[in-house]
């Protein structure tokens, strides 16, 4: 017998969905996803299926393909698949096949959702799952929003099987002979989540046997600490950021007065995409020279002598890239910049590579568009020229200026127009000991 009142009140109580709404189910064919499926059909609820073929285990991704047809055919509900070349993906962004994983189904399921006019997509995840995510965020490093693990709901999504633990959903499929397939890689501890899953909760049972309610219990009280910071943060927000024109302005003695003020300013700041890295250096800047500035993928931070200015970027050619010491390899968006180090001090009459004075650098760099009063010195000369003259001078058509990236230094400084012309005031000298060599690649 299923927990069937358990379900429901677990989707009434957390308000996961209406009764008439039509819910989009995410299902692989394992144990969670099934009893999901069956749990959904004997509460009457309205709903499809989905599933996600994502070819990376041959004869058995086409077995779960059609184990989920025939369970939809079997109950009589709608049916979606698609394919993905999934190591093809990973390779073009140069992330994992797990995170490309993630990132194709989530993007396949919400134009799913907007197409067939479903409320709600659901997943399977359950409480081992949210312990899972807890410790990783935990040993990658996390704020606290990275405490509470996975919650019940977030936008269009939905979690109705967080009431229940890997043991329970495992006995309730027994008891009830439901059918699954079961993914061989599961048991594979070459994935960071399956380490956890097969070698550390194991062991965290041995000293807590009733592991997945304290944690339960952990992580409502993460929630509600979250949601106390969240007040505290808005506040903070009415009382220190004032918005002038199209920047928002924060005195630099009221950050000095905050406490505790890495957490504060990384609250602060996380609504305009700044990460814990980027903050780090924004806090070692704040008693150094004005005028430094930091870079996230929309926004832009500027020290200034008394206040610390937070204006948005333009990512209309989408070259904003933080370049930080010790990175290669930075991916625009029809080509890429190599970067490499050399003791010898040469260098080429070549406008697609930059030969840079190491120690002229301020980290960390960036790669933008062009911005009206951007101004640099062309190697070669002594005096300094608006970019918006050079563009001019190089006879490149205004719809194409915004799509040349510009190298700047950490202190706001051109050292490159990629693809054009250098700076000079960093170009290699008989003083240079080390030299930086930007080369400008199209893909």
């Amino acid at each position: 017998m299923l927990p069937l009142q358990n379900f429901i009140d677990y989707v009434n109580q957390n308000s996961l969905f209406d009764p008439e709404d039509r819910i989009l189910l995410a299902v692989s064919g394992g144990k969670d996803s099934v009893l999901m499926v069956h749990l959904f059909k004997q509460a009457g609820y309205n709903f499809g299926i989905a599933h996600c073929n994502f070819k990376l285990r041959g004869a058995e991704s086409q077995r779960d393909e059609q184990f989920v047809l025939e369970l939809a055919s079997s109950l009589d509900v709608p049916f979606y698949v698609t394919h993905f070349d999934t190591k093809a993906y990973a390779a073009a962004q140069r992330i994992s096949t797990q995170m490309a994983a993630r990132d194709l189904r989530y993007r396949w399921f919400e134009q799913l959702r907007g197409e067939k006019g479903f409320d709600r997509i659901a997943v399977a995840h359950h409480q081992d799952d949210a312990i899972e995510t807890i410790l990783l965020n935990l040993v990658r490093g996390t704020g606290i929003s990275g405490l509470h693990g996975i919650l019940p709901k977030r936008d269009y999504l939905v979690r109705p099987l967080l009431f229940l633990s890997r043991n329970q959903i495992e006995e309730l499929i027994a008891a009830n002979g439901l059918a699954f397939v079961e993914d061989s890689s599961n048991g594979s501890a070459a994935y960071a989540r399956n380490k956890i899953r097969l070698n550390v909760i194991p062991k965290l049972k041995e000293i807590n046997p009733s592991l997945e309610h304290t944690f339960a219990q952990n992580i409502q009280r993460f929630t509600e600490t979250e949601l106390v910071l969240q007040q505290v943060v808005a506040q903070l927000k009415s009382d220190i950021c004032e918005e002038r024109g199209n920047g928002i302005y924060i005195s630099m003695e009221k950050i000095g007065r905050l406490n505790p003020k890495k957490l504060l300013l990384f609250e602060l700041l996380k609504d305009y995409n700044f990460t814990a890295v980027v903050l780090e250096e924004v806090l070692n800047s704040l008693t150094k020279q004005s005028g430094t500035s930091f870079y996230s993928s929309s926004h832009r931070i500027t020290i200034d002598r008394i206040e610390m200015i937070i204006t948005r970027i333009s990512a209309a050619a989408g070259l904003n890239k933080i370049i930080h010491h010790g990175v290669h390899h930075v991916l625009l968006n029809n080509q890429s910049i190599i970067i490499t180090y050399s003791d010898e001090l040469s260098f080429e009459n070549n406008k697609h590579k930059a030969f840079v004075d190491a120690d002229q650098l301020i980290f960390p760099l960036v790669i933008r568009s062009w911005q009206e009063g951007d101004r640099f010195m062309p190697i070669g000369m002594k005096n300094y020229k608006n970019l918006s003259d050079f563009f001019i001078d190089q006879k490149i058509p205004l719809p194409e200026k915004s799509a040349v990236p510009i190298l700047i230094n950490g202190n706001g400084e051109v050292v490159w127009v990629v693809g054009l012309r250098q700076d000079n005031r960093y170009k290699v000298t008989s003083t240079t000991k080390k030299v930086v060599i930007f080369e400008q690649n199209f893909n």
